[in-house]
């Protein structure tokens, strides 16, 4: 049901958004010029890896990675961070069956070995669009907490439970709520399973 919920849902939204998309990637082609698109490997259901797409919010120079500070953000890629409209390639993601609009979010594959035993029951799901730990925090909770609240919906996850995680996410992305951890970064680099807030 939740796979089917997923097509459904998707193929809506890229109907509906492909004029969004198409001028979002116009802009960042005539501004920023290219690659329009920032792609990643990223560890999937099971752990299985695969390609991540969004819309390229750095300079070139920054493409690739993760934890560079806010002076290599462009000011069309702060705005669209802002509103999380980079994150709309992530759609082609979850129709091809990588992602699920609900689910803990796919990080980078270098902290798997990282995770403590629990933490790595993350990827016992598909990773999502959006999660539990993004309406209850996102960047602004430490990565103790984050992990926690992603194995939490792991243990407890519903269709009901993703139909109110997509609600309030709806919710948060109109609000701009808790889009960076402090002034200089995104998120700080997960170092292990004991990292401090």
């Amino acid at each position: 049901m939740k796979r089917l919920f997923d097509i459904a849902v998707t193929t809506l939204l890229l109907i509906l958004g492909a004029l969004p998309i198409v001028l979002i990637a116009a802009l960042i082609w005539v501004i920023d010029g290219g690659p329009v698109l920032f792609r990643q490997m990223r560890p999937g259901h099971n752990e299985r890896p695969f390609e991540i797409l969004k819309f390229r919010t750095m300079t070139a120079a920054a493409d690739g990675i993760e934890d560079v500070g806010n002076a290599r953000v462009t000011r069309l890629g702060a705005i669209l961070r802002r509103y999380s409209l980079d994150e709309l390639p992530e759609l082609w993601n979850v129709l091809r069956g990588d992602m699920s609009l609900v689910g803990p979010r796919p990080l980078l594959m270098e902290y798997l070995d990282r995770y403590s035993p629990r933490q790595a029951k993350r990827h016992q799901v598909r990773p999502g669009l959006t999660g539990w730990a993004q309406i209850n925090g996102r960047n602004a909770i430490g990565w103790t907490e984050k992990l926690e609240l992603d194995v939490w919906y792991v243990e407890h996850c519903s269709m009901w439970l993703d139909l109110r995680i997509l609600w309030r996410t709806w919710r948060q992305v109109i609000a701009a709520h808790n889009i960076d951890h402090d002034d200089t970064t995104t998120m700080p680099r997960f170092s292990g399973s004991d990292d401090a807030e």
